[in-house]
Parts: C-alpha cells; structure tokens; sequence
C-alpha cells in the first residue's frame, strides 16, 4: 500500500498543491542563503566597531556554522521521530529569536553564541526542507525541484545583499539582524497553515490521527484515499533497525553514506570559504567596500543562474556527471578568481562564475541525499550529510583567517581552497558509480528502496 502512493507521486504528474510545497521550501531555503551572507555583508562594520583581528572574525564567521551542525546533526533526526513540519517550526523559533538577539549583542562573544543558536535553527531546518522537496516531488522532476530549492540559497543572499546594503548605510549593522528575524518570524504562519507534513513520514511512524492526515494529503494531491493504514514492517532476527543514526551504516548503504559524507565536507569547506570572506577579501586586495559587497552579490547571482540551469539540466543529464563537472568547473574559476582579483572586470567575472558553478554543485549532493536513504532514516541521513559538511564549513573561515593572520595575501587563498572541489568530484564519481542507474527518460536517478 505504502509502495502504491509512493509510486503514484512518483509517476503522476505534479499538481498544484505540490508545486506549492515545493515553492515553500524554496523559501525556507532563503533564510539560510540570508544567515550566512548576513555576516558576510555586516563583518567590515562590526570589526571595526570592536576591533577584532582576522581569527577573532573567523570564530564569528564559524560560530553560526558550529551551530549549524549541532542543529543538522542533533536537531534535524528528531523529524524521523516527531514530523518534518513540526521541526521546521521549531526550527524557525530559534532562528528568530537568535536573530532578534543578535542586534542586542554588545560584545563578539554574545553575537557569537547567539550566532550558534540561529545556526542550530538553520542546521535543523534543512534536511527537513530537503526531504520534503524530494518527497513531494514526480521522480522526473525531482532533481528539478531539488535544484531549484538550492536555488533559493542564492537568491535569499542576493536579496539580503541588497537589503543589507540599504540597511547598513542608513541604521548600521543591527538593523540587518532585525530584518532577518522579522523576516524568519513571517515564515512561521506560513509553515503552520500550508507546509504539508510528509506523506512517507505519516506511513512510516503512523503518529496520532495519521490516517486522517494521509487522506487530507492524498485528496489535496487528487489522488485515492486510503481505507486503513498499512501494516508497520516487522524486523526479522539480527536485521538493522529501521530508523536512527545506526541504520546509516548498514552494509546497503554505508558505502554510499561515507561518500556522501564526504562529498558534503569538501564542497562545503570550499563553499563557505568563498561566502563568507569574498567581500572582505576584495576590499583587502585593494577594492571599496562597495566594490567588495558588489563582489559578494555577484557570486551570488551566479548561484541563482547556475542552480536554474541545473534544474533544467538535471531532467535530461546524468546528476552524477553534471554534478561532477559543476565541482572541477568551481575549481578552476576558483583558481582564475586568485588569479585576477586586482583587475575589477575579471574579479567580477570569475565571482559570478564561481557562484554559478558551486551552486550547481550543490544542488547536485542535495539531490543525491534524498535518493539513497528510505523513509524511516531519510532525514536522519539527510541531516548527517549536511552536518558533516558543516563541519568542513566550520574549518573553512577559520582556516582563512589563520592564513591571513599569518601573512598570506588574499589570492593565494583561492589556489588551496580550489584543491578540495576536486577531491569532491572524485567521492561524487564514487557515489554515481555505486548509485541506482538513471532513468534514462528522465535523467534522474531512480529511489533504491
């Protein structure tokens, strides 16, 4: 019974209500793609309020991403217990209120511990929104959905860009962390009344009232009702438990989960480091402030150009090849990006190519989360997946400010944080090569279980 609804999303078209799922996602993404940039935007004013040295700006940098993976890590397998929808909300709580805070702080260490708690909200929000994506999306369009989710990472740092500039012209760097929290709070009424729960969560756990739930889902899908729910599965002797940390490293799939896991750190190492210090790093190589924001905001709008494409190419291409190629593409811009930062034209050029690339890479391992793991572990894995990467995301910043501090010019940071792209392609490679086939009408990868 459960393999029949699952595979009626799977085949059938994709209706209005999951568009709109989809859509909401996309929007709870934003939210992340505005946390990150919104120290990126505010890092000159606030370092010049306090003083701080490159390494003392790197831990604040790394602060909300220390919280990102407790929440991905902690946080986001508690939806496999309690409901994706349910820990969105507690998620947004915490975003909000350690977004508000923020713009109290009155010393780096309380904006830094107030940046870990709206980091553990972002942390565990994410693989929530990623599986929701992926559940409520037709198998031909599920890269498609997926990519254009990380899509709204891009465009939330775009927006927030721009509104950040605004802000910290007129009001100061406060006022950019008041705008995120009231931003974050208006997505909770959202979430509330039109964010569907999972329909695999509901069939796997069968909380209270699931089967009323089930159908109100199925009828907004135009799909057959259900008459009773289907027989929970029973584990046989010596079987892996279904469900929980544990079940990540079964012999099915531990291969694909260190991979995974794998790929997540390199590319995030590599990702953050370009976020987070790119502005800076530009008016440290000799450009204005406004030259450096304008940097920041292009690599941006590259991400939105490149998850976009993606998400078109991903109907039609191999996910593993594209994704593979959009890693060692981020490498060499990366590269030419080092290379060119003292020419303006050039700078901007490569900025706008690494956003393009990097966003495409990562719409790719969105992409491949989702299909490896079975409902009762999805987000479970999801989470560990994103929270391992943000590990190498925690790395990252402090990494760079360690280099500067030691006397390394800002280019030459460009030329070390390309090497882990193309170490990323090869675990990618790896993941493709145990994967499921692709189907061949709709390029995306087929669900293993």
């Amino acid at each position: 019974m459960q393999q029949d609804i699952r595979k009626s999303i799977d085949e059938g078209a994709m209706g209005r209500f999951q568009w709109l799922a989809v859509a909401i996602c996309v929007m709870l993404i934003m939210l992340d793609g505005f946390d990150v940039l919104v120290m990126a935007f505010t890092a000159s004013s606030i370092s010049a309020e306090w003083h701080l040295t490159g390494a003392q700006l790197g831990l604040l940098f790394s602060a909300g991403l220390v919280g990102m993976a407790a929440g991905s890590l902690l946080l986001a397998p508690q939806a496999d217990r309690y409901g994706r929808q349910a820990i969105i909300l507690v998620c947004l709580a915490l975003i909000t209120v350690g977004m508000l805070l923020s713009a109290l702080a009155q010393s780096s260490l309380q904006l830094g511990l107030l940046r870990a708690l709206t980091g553990v909200g972002i942390g565990g929000m994410l693989a929530s929104v990623g599986v929701i994506t992926a559940e409520y999306s037709s198998q031909k369009w599920r890269s498609t959905c997926v990519a254009f989710q990380a899509t709204g990472y891009p465009i939330g740092a775009t927006l927030g860009g721009m509104v950040a500039a605004v802000l910290l012209t007129h009001y100061g760097w406060r006022s950019v962390f008041v705008f995120g929290g009231l931003t974050t709070l208006a997505m909770v009424p959202v979430v509330l009344w039109m964010l569907p729960e999972s329909v695999d969560f509901l069939l796997a756990k069968q909380p209270q009232g699931a089967l009323g739930k089930v159908n109100t889902l199925l009828r907004k899908m135009q799909r057959p009702v259900l008459q009773s729910l289907p027989a929970r599965p029973v584990l046989v002797a010596g079987a892996a438990p279904v469900g929980g940390f544990s079940s990540l490293f079964s012999p099915a799939i531990l291969r694909s989960t260190l991979l995974i896991w794998s790929a997540f750190f390199l590319l995030m190492f590599s990702f953050y480091f370009a976020l987070s210090w790119t502005p800076k790093l530009l008016v440290a190589a000799g450009l204005s402030a406004q030259q450096g924001i304008t940097g920041g905001v292009l690599l941006n709008l590259g991400g939105i150009v490149g998850g976009t494409l993606f998400g078109v190419l991903a109907s039609r291409l191999d996910l593993g090849r594209l994704t593979a190629a959009c890693l060692a593409t981020t490498a060499v811009a990366m590269a030419v990006f080092g290379y060119v930062t003292g020419a303006l034209d050039l700078a901007f050029m490569a900025a706008f190519g690494i956003g393009m690339f990097i966003f495409g890479g990562m719409a790719g391992l969105y992409s491949f989360a989702p299909i490896i793991y079975p409902a009762a572990v999805r987000t479970t894995g999801m989470g560990w997946a994103i929270g391992i990467g943000r590990l190498g995301a925690i790395l990252a910043p402090l990494t760079a400010g360690v280099l500067l501090d030691s006397g390394w010019a800002p280019p030459q940071l460009y030329y070390v944080f390309a090497i882990p792209l193309l170490l990323a392609v090869v675990a990618v490679l790896a993941i493709r090569a145990k994967a499921p086939a692709p189907d061949r009408a709709s390029g995306t990868l087929s669900a293993a279980h």
